[in-house]
């Protein structure tokens, strides 16, 4: 993936980039259990989640969102040159679509809704993020992100 300046992303508005896949495996859902706090049985305990309509544990939705970063480094995205920092700045709308089961394939979409020019020099940045589930068609979550950028 190539740097280029806020100037030529903002002239890409409308495509999408596609992250390498990841294994969503129980190890990363006991982990962010613990790291969260939420450990209902639904991700955490496998016997007990059989007997669900999901036949085995699934991954927390905020796991899915909160791998919007990772993600996006997996991304083939191009990243802007000389960023100073980015922040998140908030969401728009997410919504959880298709629980995702522990050992899933997912991968991130991620689709330029708009970049514009806050002010010179900090840039705001509103991404489509899609966690994509291989094998299905429907993607676990969408999510409107924006960041900001400071060149």
């Amino acid at each position: 993936m190539a740097d280029i300046t806020a100037q030529e992303l903002a002239a890409q508005v409308g495509t999408a980039w596609r992250s390498d896949w990841i294994v969503l495996d129980q190890g990363m859902i006991d982990a962010f259990a613990d790291a969260t706090g939420d450990r209902q049985f639904i991700h955490v305990d496998p016997i007990a989640a059989a007997a669900t309509p999901f036949g085995g544990t699934i991954a927390h939705g905020f796991l899915l969102l909160s791998l919007m970063p990772r993600l996006a480094a997996l991304s083939d995205q191009p990243r802007i040159a000389a960023t100073r920092m980015q922040v998140n700045y908030g969401g728009n709308r997410t919504r959880f679509l298709t629980p995702v089961r522990s050992g899933a394939r997912i991968r991130g979409r991620f689709t330029l809704l708009a970049m514009e020019e806050k002010r010179p020099g900090q840039w705001q940045q509103t991404t489509e993020y899609a966690v994509e589930v291989d094998g299905t068609d429907k993607p676990a979550l969408i999510a409107e992100w924006i960041s900001q950028f400071f060149t």
